[in-house]
């Protein structure tokens, strides 16, 4: 691979998605949130009315999806069918529903390209739980980004709607996809072997970010 990639894995809340994007501007990479994948494909389950755990519906849903991204600018668009649907996945439900339909083999299968085409033709940062121990095991950076889970719901909290805030259902919700993420029988939540580990509980993200070019530029 001549592109240069590098992973940044870890729960939800953990910072990922600021700390790839800074670091992506400082390097003059891509960002891509793997994320916005999986949360794609449960946008239109849900839109679509799929019954996800049989598998033959599955896999039918899966051969007729069109997902892919597009780069305006900076920014990687998540696009559905020719629709942008970049502001329709980041709704507790499709959290939850990304978090369990993404355990499922047949919807991991369908995106590994992709994301991997993505890597064949740029630099880039791809973010998300399972990018250095499964997708990209060869990656020339891995980090795994945590932190405490009630630091954690409260990011996600002051990044919501204040029609739809409630702190207490936050962090239930995020502590039932921390299970359901590191327990989950493929691609489980963990640090890859050789991945940097970075606790981001009382760490700003411009720190986060410094510890992590003083790791690329030390390589």
């Amino acid at each position: 691979m001549d592109t240069r990639i590098i992973t940044i894995d870890g729960p939800a809340g953990a910072g990922k998605t600021t700390v790839s994007r800074m670091l992506s501007k400082k390097l003059g990479c891509v960002y891509v949130d793997t994320g916005a994948l999986y949360r794609g494909v449960a946008y239109e389950i849900q839109k679509q009315g799929i019954d996800w755990e049989k598998d033959e519906i599955l896999e039918i849903f899966l051969k007729h999806l069109d997902l892919n991204f597009v780069m305006e600018k900076d920014l990687l668009i998540l696009i559905s069918s020719g629709r942008d649907i970049t502001n329709f996945i980041r709704t507790p439900e499709i959290s939850m529903l990304a978090s369990a339909s993404s355990a499922k083999v047949q919807v991991r299968a369908a995106l590994l390209d992709i994301q991997r085409n993505i890597a064949k033709i740029k630099d880039a940062i791809f973010e998300g739980r399972d990018m250095g121990t499964m997708v990209f095991p060869d990656a020339a950076h891995k980090f795994f980004l945590f932190a405490d889970l009630s630091v954690r719901a409260k990011r996600r909290y002051d990044e919501m709607p204040d029609e739809i805030k409630d702190i207490k259902q936050v962090q239930e919700d995020m502590k039932i996809r921390d299970v359901n993420d590191s327990q989950r029988k493929t691609a489980p939540l963990m640090p890859a072997e050789d991945a940097i580990k970075i606790d981001s509980t009382f760490l700003t993200i411009e720190q986060v970010v410094e510890k992590m070019l003083k790791c690329i530029n030390k390589a």
